[in-house]
């Protein structure tokens, strides 16, 4: 036993990957049994949404230093991915809106480190600025209003806000909730997440895509439930923004060459869903919320994923020369068949709930909403169907060769990223409100 945690020890990335699988397993037994109003002391919030957002931090950290084989020599790298995973462990459960508007912010620093240290081309340092630009100037009128109502109210409890803020609308609720749309993010302001993707390695790609974008929506709900936002024509007319600039993201998606940009930007259509379900205030928005955001966090993240794998066979991500994947490497296209299924929420998976529910909700709003949310749903096709036939049919570059087989750790690897989007059967986990 000695021996076995010396040798651990020895090897930073062995202890990270361990150590982010156990925070996983004992964090969320303790929080998914919660209901959405309970808190387990004043330091730290216990709530449905609060376990399922720990359970996705740590399985997706932990699977981010299982495929991340040729940085597993850095310690540096391994204390990064660890250090982040802490980070949201920490945002997702602070019962205070101040230290979750610290760790939101903290957030940015491994990531940043992990775009600069490991990325892939000299743009690295623009797509980090950006990055840095976009989320912390955004965030700015956030701070001041949570100091405000803080002096105001003499408390920052997300508990005990909600029951004494008086309703907030207008100006000051699109100041409070820029931070999220940025972080999220939403069409118009979402120009750093298609540059950091791109720059960023894959562990970066896997948690910005299936974590940090979901502290936007878990931002939104924690500022709507402790302040009381309320529901008028300003947040309608975000509703609609989110909505037309998720439409015109799923269009962008099929001009798109390279596959990271083109997963970027089918990212931005889904959390546009993410947005309406949570801004129209109605419990079937609320779960199609909550399951999209479960639902893209592991699709996204297996995609990256599977970008990256095919980028070692043919050394490109350029998608017209990444064609013929199928006559040469089966078991990959066989991988991307099924998540190119499930990005176009194909049953039974936990995507086509997401965007089930979302439409009642947009039908008794407006019919015109439903109508773009129907266009957004023959996009997702399209552009998914496009990507799919792009890499894996027709004939094979001559510099494409067949290499070596897949590894177990990368069939793990999407083995865990399918698995959880089939817990359409088990719906009742998502069940928070």
């Amino acid at each position: 036993m000695i021996a076995v945690l010396f040798s651990l020890l020895g090897n930073l990335h062995w202890l990270g990957v361990l150590f982010s699988l156990f925070l996983g397993v004992i964090l969320s037994v303790v929080s998914l049994q919660s209901n959405f109003s309970s808190s387990l002391d004043l330091t730290f919030l216990g709530s449905g949404l609060s376990g399922l957002m720990v359970l996705l931090s740590c399985m997706l950290c932990f699977l981010a230093l299982m495929s991340s084989w040729e940085n597993m020599n850095s310690k540096v790298f391994g204390l990064s991915i660890v250090f982040l995973g802490l980070v949201l462990i920490f945002a997702f459960s602070s019962s205070s809106i101040l230290s979750f508007y610290i760790f939101f912010e903290v957030s940015l620093i491994p990531t940043l480190v992990l775009i600069i240290g490991w990325g892939y081309q000299p743009e690295r340092l623009q797509a980090g600025s950006y990055m840095m630009l976009y989320t912390v100037s955004a965030s700015l009128p956030l701070l001041v209003a949570i100091l405000y109502y803080g002096q105001k109210y003499c408390s920052m409890e997300v508990f005990m806000l909600s029951l004494v803020s008086e309703p907030t609308s207008g100006l000051v609720l699109v100041a409070i909730l820029a931070a999220f749309l940025v972080k999220l993010p939403m069409y118009g302001v979402h120009l750093w997440l298609p540059k950091a993707h791109v720059e960023a390695p894959l562990a970066g790609s896997m948690i910005l895509a299936g974590i940090l974008l979901k502290l936007g929506g878990f931002g939104i709900f924690q500022v709507k439930y402790s302040l009381n936002l309320d529901c008028d024509y300003v947040s309608y007319m975000m509703v609609v923004m989110s909505l037309w600039g998720g439409f015109l993201a799923s269009i962008m998606c099929l001009r798109q060459m390279d596959v990271k940009s083109f997963v970027a930007y089918s990212s931005v259509g889904h959390m546009s869903i993410v947005v309406a379900g949570v801004l129209l205030d109605s419990s079937w928005g609320l779960f199609s919320a909550v399951i999209t955001m479960m639902a893209h966090g592991f699709s996204s993240s297996a995609m990256f994923c599977l970008a990256y794998y095919t980028y070692q066979k043919s050394h490109t991500r350029n998608i017209p020369y990444m064609k013929g994947l199928l006559q040469i490497f089966p078991i990959l296209s066989l991988w991307w068949f099924i998540f190119c299924c499930i990005n176009m929420a194909c049953p039974p998976t936990l995507n086509l709930l997401g965007e089930m529910m979302v439409v009642p909700v947009l039908w008794s709003t407006g019919l015109s909403l439903a109508v773009v949310m129907g266009l957004m749903v023959f996009f997702s096709a399209a552009y998914n169907m496009y990507l799919y036939s792009s890499t894996n049919h027709g004939s094979v570059l001559a510099y494409i060769f067949p290499g070596e087989s897949m590894k177990s750790s990368t069939l793990l690897t999407l083995w865990s990223h399918f698995l959880p989007l089939l817990l359409i059967v088990k719906v009742s986990l998502f069940s928070v409100f």
